[in-house]
């Protein structure tokens, strides 16, 4: 097939932008839908969907720690790519995609032997009952190892989307998810393997993914090449990269220790059917979160390369519009939200009970998404611009300076403590946003003045 790299200093802004941003967010939609796909099937397991469902949902900090680690390369790496090849220095971004690779591949061994051996501890303090251990545990040994494909794909392809490569990008989820689709209910029912079969299904996709990224980058069609001989991490090559990714770092690292609180204390003030439902309210959010990304990593390589080049208008044409389409989204998904959340419940279970507790809690948790748009539209341009320090503070601000201890505060304060767990996240969506947002437009002019030099 004929791969078509977008042009990121000339031509319209807004065009060029949604010729990234549209197959990006077509992968995230994708990645969300078969995300989904998973939990409907397991969800619906015979005679077991609920504890199944629930057992699953406590392996997803797990999940976000190796997506973290993922994304402190990956996120750190694509910006600077982007900064580099604006600035015409193709060595340094081929450096620092090489570098990367190695960096990924070192992870992937300490994680897979690390998460291994802890699961079981692990599973249980995020809040396993007896019932629900074994499914958590049949589905997470499988899944870590096959975390170094897991690694690959969410470390290495943003590499590709800050070519301009939007399409081979988005092919990569579409290809996964498309496997992993097909395979679920194979495995899942036709073989009687239950949450093993959603594992086994989850890390074949993932490794089909990888095998893509790897023949594309070392390729010929590519622009920047993955270079034997750039694989030796450098410390000025990697440790910016790895400065700058902190704070997607962060963000989802603190996903893990956000979902550890959430579960722990929905289990000591609601029980399992709590954990249920924040289990079915996490894949609901999804459906705002991954749009979000897809919207943010079409604008990042615009943003990243016009930066490098100094071409300020260019930069605040593209900012301007990726903070609209944000800010339009979860102000659209708030409202779907409010009006209809059993039904977006009723997707994910058949569990009566499950479907009455998480309609009434959906609409707690959903209540500040609005703000959501306007947090992550500021905090992925201080990414896409360089700025790691700032960009760090943020990242630690609505998760580890204001959610988690509200989690754990408000159920001393307020009579019904479960409300009190959940009214966490809108509280703290909207402080963070707002801080966000004010912090954003008062550094925006300097840091544009300043230039791509100083990073």
């Amino acid at each position: 097939m004929t791969q078509t790299r977008q042009d990121m200093g000339s031509g319209s802004v807004k065009k060029l932008m949604l010729q990234l941003m549209i197959p990006a967010v077509v992968a995230q939609v994708v990645n969300l839908l078969y995300n989904i796909v998973d939990r409907i099937y397991i969800g619906h397991i015979s005679g077991i969907g609920a504890a199944a469902l629930t057992g699953v949902g406590l392996f997803t900090p797990i999940l976000m720690l190796l997506n973290a680690f993922a994304m402190l390369v990956g996120a750190g790496g694509a910006p600077r790519t982007a900064i580099a090849m604006g600035q015409g220095d193709k060595q340094q971004a081929e450096k620092i995609i090489s570098n990367s690779f190695t960096v990924l591949m070192l992870f992937s061994v300490v994680l897979t032997v690390s998460f291994y051996a802890g699961a079981p501890v692990l599973l249980r303090l995020f809040g396993a009952s007896d019932i629900t251990l074994p499914y958590a545990l049949g589905y997470s040994r499988i899944y870590i190892l096959g975390s170094v494909f897991v690694l690959l794909v969410m470390g290495m392809n943003p590499f590709i989307t800050a070519q301009g490569f939007a399409k081979i990008s988005m092919l990569t989820t579409v290809i996964g998810a498309v496997i992993n689709i097909i395979l679920d209910p194979i495995l899942i029912f036709g073989f009687g393997m239950g949450v093993r079969g959603a594992a086994i299904a989850t890390v074949l996709s993932q490794a089909v993914g990888a095998c893509w990224i790897l023949r594309f980058l070392t390729g010929d069609k590519t622009t920047l090449q993955l270079r034997w001989e750039y694989l030796k991490p450098e410390k000025r090559v990697i440790l910016p990269v790895m400065a700058l990714g902190i704070s997607s770092f962060v963000m989802l690292s603190t996903e893990s220790l956000l979902s550890i609180s959430f579960s722990s204390s929905l289990a000591r003030y609601g029980g399992d059917v709590a954990v249920g439902a924040m289990t079915v309210i996490t894949s609901a959010s999804q459906l705002a979160t991954l749009p979000l990304q897809g919207v943010c990593q079409g604008g990042q390589p615009v943003m990243s390369f016009n930066f490098g080049a100094g071409n300020k208008q260019r930069v605040r044409e593209a900012f301007r519009f990726q903070l609209t389409l944000c800010g339009g989204y979860t102000c659209l998904f708030w409202m779907l939200m409010m009006l209809v959340p059993g039904a977006v419940a009723g997707i994910f279970t058949s569990d009566a009970e499950l479907i009455r507790y998480t309609t009434w809690a959906m609409r707690i948790y959903m209540a500040g998404i609005c703000a959501m748009g306007f947090q992550v539209g500021c905090q992925q341009s201080f990414m896409a611009l360089g700025q790691a320090k700032v960009s760090l503070l943020l990242a630690c601000l609505r998760k580890i300076i204001l959610l988690i201890p509200l989690i754990f505060i408000l159920p001393l304060l307020l009579p019904d403590k479960v409300f009190g767990v959940f009214l966490a996240e809108p509280v703290s969506d909207i402080l963070a946003a707002t801080i966000t947002t004010i912090t954003f437009f008062s550094r925006f002019d300097k840091i544009l003045d300043r230039g791509a030099e100083r990073i």
